[in-house]
């Protein structure tokens, strides 16, 4: 029971480190334009909704196989024989879905790094508290398996997985709050171009 509530807090920590960096970024957001032309610009925003497509469908991958596991036991195939946190790869991949919904590279490039380093100080916390609880079989497994940055060629999967939907559903809904961001960067850049907003700077 202790052990579970020490990773709850985790995972509260984790939310709260997101939810204070995804606040701040969007609030510079108001302000930057994407300097490429129009044409240029739908291409990335279109090519952003596909990383957030990707986002989605790769947390709903990972919860297949860790959903009601998390902090019980350690999960070592599907997505978690790539990377030891599946889950925020795909979250970073969907922050830089986000960022070319500004149609600005350098942008999407940005939130990338920003969720990376974030959930880098949430990995360095749970992994001390993982090889507390679990020992020898998790200093094996971090041993064998990449902390971040996949690595295909040690793939592993089973045959069978018990699924629990709920969890399944529960992870597709909180993912379509990437979606939310298409119509925030729509609306700004309205308001920019009506003069409502002044645009600090241009970025490609």
């Amino acid at each position: 029971m202790q052990s579970m509530k020490e990773m709850s807090r985790y995972q509260a920590r984790r939310r709260v480190a997101v939810a204070v960096i995804i606040a701040l970024l969007f609030l510079a957001l108001l302000f930057v334009r994407s300097a490429w032309s129009s044409g240029i610009h739908e291409y990335i925003e279109a090519f952003g909704l596909g990383f957030i497509v990707v986002a989605i469908l790769g947390r709903m991958w990972c919860t297949l196989y860790i959903g009601g596991h998390k902090g019980a036991q350690i999960i070592r195939t599907g997505p978690y024989s790539l990377s030891r946190n599946p889950l925020y790869v795909f979250s970073s991949i969907g922050a830089f879905g986000i960022g070319c919904l500004t149609g600005s590279l350098g942008v999407a490039v940005l939130l990338a790094i920003a969720c990376y380093v974030t959930f880098l100080f949430v990995i360095l916390a749970e992994e001390g508290y993982l090889e507390n609880n679990f020992g020898q079989p998790y200093r094996d497994y971090k041993r064998d398996v990449p902390r971040f940055f996949p690595r295909f060629s040690g793939y592993q999967d089973v045959e069978s997985l018990t699924v629990r939907p709920k969890m399944l559903y529960n992870t597709f809904f909180d993912g379509l709050v990437f979606f939310v961001a298409f119509p925030f960067f729509e609306t700004i850049e309205h308001l920019q171009t009506a003069g409502f907003i002044p645009i600090l700077f241009y970025t490609y």
